[in-house]
């Protein structure tokens, strides 16, 4: 079937809105059609050519729709299903997917190339010779797209689709980046740095898991307002202004933890949590840098004041599980979504959506399938 999507031909680039052809779903593949899309950073930096990307590429790893069609032989799942798309997906059979570890599932080494597990690809450009590579195997920048049941999780019909795709890659990843990889207890002190589509939900994950004192720090106003409409206790402009205070509430001794989701990884982001912390304290590396980057940190601090640098993918989630989860908190008012989305775009101005994050003007932008913008 025919289908429109956002394509980055080149990188550095612009998206481009095409017409494309989708394949016939296969076993244990579904076809869905789009409600909403998140306009995450990390399809940005494909964008902005931070990192290499397999072009060309359907953009779009966050997002919700219902399901139009389903491949033979795929039980269990019908037309009408609801679903949120998990960036990462589980095959819950790999040495990872069994030990609890979902966000390492063994599926994805097949994402880098966009392509399904034997090569092939799912979107095609008619007309043209391209075969088109797929965000995360998913490209939920398509009004249609095509994806594997491994990274769908079916939702009740009556959640807002619009709030809820957050779930499949932001929310995730900034609330378990403080629930499981910084591991956030009761009456502890958090630094996140950088508090936009990701580092907010860091933000509510570690109100969820009980800290005294949550403190975003980030030069966007329009993010520290939000940030602290979500749970922080305290907002800075600069690192320097929160390590002070985290000193001033612990005797000196620094936060528990610190969590980067800057919209691009430095170095010097790193450094400067890992001086933010205390003894035994933890670095949650949430950001993305550029391909090539090291980082660098004091070796005797390292060692000797027990101190850990931890990276965290997905948030160290178990989608199949943690998304019915954040689901369940939302219902109950302990998780905020419709909070997030500060902007909605058409398809069409995609490109507007990713100047208006750059310029500070949302929180998180969302496509809206056969909308106008609200922007």
């Amino acid at each position: 079937m025919k289908t429109r999507g956002a394509v980055l031909f080149e990188s550095p680039g612009a998206w481009e809105i095409v017409d494309l052809e989708v394949g016939e779903p296969r076993q244990n593949e579904l076809l869905v059609e789009m409600v909403a899309a998140g306009l995450c950073h990390s399809d940005d930096h494909y964008a902005k050519g931070d990192a290499p990307a397999p072009l060309p590429l359907a953009g779009g790893h966050e997002g919700a729709g219902v399901v139009v069609g389903v491949g033979p032989h795929t039980p269990g799942w019908s037309e009408g299903d609801h679903v949120v798309m998990s960036f990462l997906p589980a095959c819950g059979r790999c040495r990872w997917c069994a030990s609890g570890r979902q966000n390492l599932c063994d599926m994805g080494r097949y994402l880098r190339d966009g392509t399904r597990e034997d090569g092939s690809f799912r979107l095609s450009h008619p007309g043209h010779d391209h075969d088109i590579a797929q965000m995360c195997g998913l490209s939920t920048f398509c009004e249609t797209t095509l994806v594997d049941t491994a990274a769908a999780i079916r939702v009740e019909p009556d959640l807002p689709l619009t709030s809820v795709c957050l779930t499949g890659c932001g929310v995730g990843t900034g609330w378990g980046s403080a629930v499981n990889s910084a591991e956030v207890s009761p009456g502890q002190t958090v630094i996140v740095m950088g508090v936009g589509g990701i580092g907010a939900n860091a933000v509510q994950g570690a109100r969820h898991a009980g800290a005294a004192h949550v403190l975003a720090v980030d030069p966007v106003p329009l993010k520290r307002e939000v940030a602290g409409t979500l749970g922080a206790t305290e907002t800075f402009e600069t690192m320097g202004e929160a390590i002070d205070r985290a000193r001033s509430l612990t005797n000196g001794q620094g936060a528990d933890s610190a969590i980067i989701c800057t919209g691009v990884l430095l170095g010097d982001h790193v450094r400067q949590a890992f001086d933010s912390i205390r003894k035994a304290g933890i670095v949650v590396v949430t950001a993305l840098g550029h391909a090539d980057d090291d980082l660098a940190v004091n070796a005797r601090e390292l060692t000797l004041f027990h101190k850990r640098i931890q990276g965290s993918v997905f948030g160290g989630s178990n989608p199949t599980c943690d998304i019915p989860l954040m689901l369940d908190l939302y219902r109950s008012g302990s998780l905020l979504l419709d909070e997030l989305i500060t902007a909605s775009y058409p398809l069409e101005d995609i490109n507007q959506g990713y100047a208006d994050l750059h310029n500070g003007r949302n929180m998180r932008g969302l496509i809206t399938f056969g909308a106008s913008s609200t922007a």
